[in-house]
This record gives C-alpha cells, structure tokens and sequence, in this order.
C-alpha cells in the first residue's frame, strides 16, 4: 500500500472519492490505511471541493459501519435524568444565536426544497392529517397536561361542551370544581399558519369565547403553545399551570395568559 504523501495531487483526490465519498470510511480510517494523519486527508479533501460531512451525518456513518456503538443504546434513563437531558437541550435551543439559527433555518429550507414535489405533498397532507386528528382527540399538549391534572388529583372535563350563556362552547380543559377554563392555543390561533383570514377568524372566535366565559364568571387560563410538542417543555408550562391554577382562587385577575 503506498504511503499517502507520496501520491500526486489526483491519486490523492481518486482515493478520497473512493474511500471516504463511496466507501463512507471517516478521515481516521484513511489516514491509518495509508500512513497519515485525518487532518491532512481532511484538508486535501476541502482543497479538491469534496464536500465533507457534518458532524452528525459523520456519527450517523460511524453507527451504521459499526466503527462505533450507540452511547445510549439499550440503557434505561430514570424520568428525572429524561428530564435533566431534555431541560439541557431545551436551553440549548434558546440561547442559540441569530446567526445560528438562521443557518439552521436556511439548512432545512435548503432541504425541504430538495424533496420531489409528491414528497412535499405528502409530508403537507400527513401534517393536516394530524392537525385533524388533534382537533378530534386533542393535541399533544392538551393530552399531556390532562394526564398531569389527572394524576395530581383535579377534576377535568375534556374537551367536553359547556352551554354557557345558551351558547354552546367545547374548553379544551375545564375544571368544574374550581370553576377555570383552560386553553391551549396552538401557532394557528395567533399566527397566518393557514392564511391571514384563517387567522383573523381563528382570533374573532377566541375574543368571542372569552367574553362568554368570563361573563360566566369563571375564569380563563390561555396556555400559547408557540413550539413543537416535547415533553420537557410541557413539563416547564404544567408546573407554571398549576402555580396559576393555586393561586387563581384569590386572585382578582380571572384571566392569565400563559406563554412559551
């Protein structure tokens, strides 16, 4: 096998396309097959304008060729360390940069716009298909919070119609005992995610819903759920749910407004 700084400049580029572009073999292995270092071969393979992977792809290459094992990989975590892991990443998230996050952003337009159109129709009717079902059953935050109040000891109507004022209104979570209605509004109710009329009816019929309630006298807690669903970040809103829900008693505000 020839040694790696002996080769000209094309057997040097022929030998990357082979082993790290076809073969998927990561700088490391190539550059102990051939008597180097990863550095070098990685330079030589920016200065021939192969693109090199990113850092996830790379891991992601590792696992499948077995080179390495999964960290986690049949290892059971305790809810509190899920919940320590999740916390992490949800702070991760929020002090990314602007630059940063438009990269992110760019990178999955970038994507998106890859895909066939049948692709991109397929992922928009599945996502509808879902936004469906969430209306039917709940949305993974109504479900999840309903879960937590349950197990907490609370009184909850589900998405169960109430006559208020002789009009008849389905509350995503109602607690008759303690007389509060809580909602959960998803990026539809304060965002043109289907288009400013959409969105102009979607906030006429919520303004119309909270004077029927509060002219009831109950009280209202309006939950905006403004990210994707993760368990780590309804965790965070449920315990700020409950402190209003405890507090709310004595309160003269019967109307809180609770944000992501």
């Amino acid at each position: 096998m020839k040694n790696y700084a002996n080769l000209n400049d094309k057997q040097k580029k022929d030998l990357i396309q082979k082993h790290y572009v076809q073969e998927m073999l990561s700088f490391a292995v190539i550059a102990a097959k051939y008597n180097t270092y990863a550095n070098k071969v990685r330079r030589d393979a920016v200065k021939y304008n192969i693109d090199i992977r990113d850092k996830s792809q790379a891991q992601k290459t590792a696992l499948d060729k077995g080179r390495h094992t999964h960290p986690t990989k049949g290892k059971k975590r305790s809810e509190k360390e899920k919940q320590n892991i999740g916390l992490g990443v949800m702070k991760a998230w929020e002090n990314i940069d602007a630059e940063e996050l438009k990269r992110r952003q760019d990178k999955a337009r970038s994507n998106w716009n890859k895909l066939s159109p049948q692709e991109q129709k397929n992922i928009l009717q599945k996502a509808n298909s879902a936004v469906r079902l969430s209306s039917s059953i709940g949305s993974k935050m109504e479900l999840y919070l309903l879960e937590q109040l349950i197990a907490d000891g609370y009184r909850v109507d589900f998405h169960k119609e109430q006559t208020l004022v002789n009009t008849k209104l389905q509350i995503d979570l109602f607690l008759p005992t303690m007389g509060i209605a809580i909602e959960v509004d998803g990026p539809s109710h304060f965002e043109p995610v289907w288009g400013e009329d959409a969105l102009e009816k979607n906030q006429k019929y919520d303004n119309k819903k909270n004077g029927i309630i509060l002219g009831k006298g109950l009280a209202l807690i309006r939950i905006k759920q403004s990210k994707d669903f993760s368990k780590t970040r309804a965790n965070v809103i449920y315990q700020e749910l409950k402190h209003k829900i405890e507090t709310i008693k004595t309160s003269k505000d019967k109307y809180i407004e609770i944000g992501e």
